[in-house]
């Protein structure tokens, strides 16, 4: 009977540590491979929730009742049961983070293959090293350390995989050397993907201009872009280049240097890998160690002290803005731009919708420093749009106004998109549906107790998707804000509540690995 249990406990603490390997694996890679992601989160599903109190926690946190319960089991010496109550957590555990995932599914790439088979290795020495004088604790042990085995195992194989991506950035510098474009590098804290777009659209067709797509601006991303879309007649390469730390877009432009450098904005965004704006300000100034051209939006005030050491430095600084008193400047009156250069206002456009003056002075900077006719490239500022899903209006069937701005997630954007919600003046009910604003270090809860609070401000209703923000937008916002569990069940809402003459702003997009 004993050895039929033991057979039955031992199918179900594999079957637990089985999920916890797809769990943390999705984890591991929805955030690019980062071996401290597995800890973050699993503070987040299993420990925060409950630190933080408050009617919006999770009703029951089985990830700490299961650990307790295993605990005092251990220290009971019922090993069996322990292990019994290890193999629940690892199938159900933490609530909410599914094995195979809603919006984000488990992709098996080469790298995550190869993560996944060291993890298992770790997982089996464990499980050998439990041939011990109590063999269920230490496998019930190994359960609780997957996500820790997931981290180490992405450590463990960082050397062979930067090995591998070195191959595929020295064929792009070979393929830079072969083709030899100007290039254009482009960062910020947001607005560089739109800045990037606008840069396209203004050169025009048959400028030879090639761009990475959508949000390509790590080191593969960059070198991906450049082996699969330059050609031997690309005269233009606008690269997008992000970062989580400092060093990273420095070795970004050491093998693809840029002649011009862009910066569009500075703001607590990956606050909480950098810690400070202070970092963030210094990793984003490492794009323009290598430029000889430097285009500055100074309508940020961090980017307006820029200026003057960067001309000390021997750059040429062209500075845009709006406010400001910039060497290019896009002024917004009453929905009409006008452009200013050299002193003198050369057009006059109506605005298009959804699209930032500033990011198009930084654009048309550019442009013009590489060139562009000044005649044809006015033409064009009337047909920019704004960038999929940043701040997009549309209709549904249902008459409903809906404002699509789910891939920007910082304070200055959130305040933009309300912005553009009040300008809708829409004559019904006005909803915002966020999860609010995240990777904000110790000042997410500030953040988004003020975000909760500009929507009351607003006038505007609040649907609050998930955990991972709701106690701060609650708190800015009040009792009466709602709560759904997920994005799918607030468009529901949505749907069904809402018609003609309503609008509903939908900000920012979590994927499932956020509570």
């Amino acid at each position: 009977m004993n050895i039929a249990l033991d057979v039955v406990l031992a199918v179900a603490l594999a079957a637990g540590a089985a999920a916890q390997l797809a769990r943390w694996l999705r984890v591991l890679q929805r955030e690019h491979y980062d071996p401290t992601a597995p800890g973050r989160f699993l503070w987040r599903w299993s420990v925060r929730p409950v630190a933080s109190g408050g009617r919006w926690s999770a009703p029951v946190n089985l990830s700490l009742v299961t650990l307790v319960a295993a605990i005092v089991l251990v220290a009971t010496g019922e090993d069996r049961w322990a292990a019994a109550v290890t193999a629940l957590y690892g199938v159900a555990c933490p609530v909410g983070l599914s094995p195979r995932g809603r919006t984000g599914a488990l992709r098996w790439t080469r790298r995550l293959t190869s993560v996944a088979l060291v993890s298992v290795v770790f997982v089996a020495v464990a499980g050998v090293a439990g041939a011990a004088p109590r063999p269920w604790i230490v496998a019930a042990a190994v359960v609780w350390l997957i996500p820790f085995l997931v981290a180490l195992s992405a450590v463990v194989l960082s050397p062979m995989e930067d090995r591998r991506a070195q191959q595929f950035v020295n064929r792009a510098v070979e393929r830079l050397e072969r083709v030899k474009p100007r290039v254009v590098a482009i960062t910020g804290s947001y607005g560089k993907t739109s800045t990037k777009s606008h840069v396209v659209d203004l050169l025009g067709p048959g400028a030879g201009v090639v761009a990475s797509p959508r949000s390509f601006n790590n080191r593969a991303g960059l070198s991906r872009a450049i082996n699969e879309q330059l050609s031997d007649d690309t005269r233009v390469f606008v690269a997008e280049m992000g970062t989580y730390g400092p060093g990273e877009i420095r070795a970004l432009c050491s093998w693809c240097p840029p002649e011009i450098a862009v910066i569009t904005a500075i703001g607590p965004v990956h606050l909480e890998r950098m810690r400070s704006l202070d970092v963030i300000e210094a990793a984003k100034h490492e794009v323009t160690e290598r430029a000889t051209v430097v285009v500055v939006n100074v309508d940020d005030e961090r980017l307006a002290t820029w200026v003057d050491p960067l001309r000390a430095a021997g750059k040429r600084v062209r500075t845009a803005g709006s406010l400001s008193d910039a060497d290019v400047r896009v002024i917004d009156e009453d929905g009409r731009w006008s452009v200013v250069f050299e002193g003198v206002t050369h057009g006059v456009v109506a605005r298009p919708p959804a699209v930032k003056a500033t990011n198009v002075a930084c654009a048309l900077a550019t442009a013009l420093e590489l060139g562009a006719d000044t005649a044809a490239t006015l033409d064009r500022l009337g047909e920019l749009r704004a960038v999929e899903h940043r701040a997009t209006v549309s209709t549904a069937p249902s008459g409903v106004v809906v404002v699509d701005d789910t891939f920007n997630a910082n304070p200055a954007s959130a305040t933009a998109a309300l912005d553009q919600l009040r300008a809708l003046a829409p004559p019904g009910r006005r909803v915002v549906v966020t999860p609010g604003l995240v990777e904000l270090g110790d000042a997410a809860r500030v953040e988004n107790q003020s975000l909760g609070a500009r929507v009351a401000a607003e006038g505007a209703e609040l649907v609050v998707v998930g955990r991972t923000n709701a106690r701060g937008l609650v708190d800015g916002f009040g009792p009466d804000a709602r709560r759904m569990a997920t994005r799918d069940d607030a468009v529901s809402w949505v749907r069904s509540s809402l018609g003609p003459g309503d609008a509903v702003l939908y900000l920012n997009d979590l994927p499932d690995h956020y509570p």
